[in-house]
């Protein structure tokens, strides 16, 4: 059970990062460091991950379309954990 939140969880994160990386790459004309430096630095890098985040409900989807609950379950932690991330960059 552990071990399949764990998946969950990582399954989660690599999705967001993905996400991330596919938003950069699409929209962005500069690179992936200067993106997110710039990110960083303008105060819109929250909004960024919330988009990557997109990417969770293909894989929450499909953990639950395999009846495989506990590694959803961890997609659902990743994706909660994710909002604490990006509320706090959006309110610090």
């Amino acid at each position: 059970m552990k071990k399949n939140i764990f998946i969950g969880i990582f399954t989660g994160i690599l999705a967001n990062a993905l996400g991330i990386l596919l938003y950069i790459l699409i929209f962005s004309d500069k690179g992936i460091d200067a993106t997110i430096t710039k990110a960083l630095a303008e105060g819109y890098l929250g909004k960024i991950i919330s988009l990557g985040a997109v990417l969770n409900l293909v894989a929450f989807f499909i953990f639950i379309k395999k009846n495989q609950n506990y590694k959803a379950r961890g997609v659902l932690l990743a994706t909660i954990s994710i909002a604490v991330v990006t509320a706090f960059l959006m309110f610090n």
